[in-house]
């Protein structure tokens, strides 16, 4: 071999790369008070939408410095079985329904149909 032999590295070895002639984008410092007295500091590009609610380590929203906490957003109205069971038939109907299923049960339990 000659004396010039290559340098091998590993999976996962450090970088070779350095930051040198990097320029980092611009950022901002936006400061959150947590209602339990923390101050959450995040940052973030100057050019992203900053939010004015985020989540402290405690777990409770923490409000924008000098913000306003924003209105909480209607939620929708969680769907029953029942609710989707009304969209597709009327109380009368149901009634008829358990009226045919309870006769089916006295006379013996049988779950075939009747055939009309």
């Amino acid at each position: 071999m000659s004396d010039g032999a290559l340098r091998g590295t590993r999976l996962g070895a450090t970088s070779y790369e350095t930051d040198n002639h990097v320029e980092l984008a611009p950022r901002q410092v936006v400061e959150y008070l947590c209602p339990e007295g923390h101050v959450v500091s995040m940052p973030f590009s100057i050019e992203a939408d900053v939010p004015a609610v985020w989540e402290c380590r405690c777990g409770a929203e923490a409000i924008i410095r000098d913000g306003v906490k924003p209105e909480a957003k209607p939620t929708k109205h969680q769907r029953t079985h029942w609710d989707m069971l009304l969209e597709r038939r009327t109380i009368e109907d149901l009634e008829i329904l358990l009226a045919e299923r309870l006769e089916i049960l006295r006379d013996g339990g049988t779950t075939s149909r009747k055939s009309a």
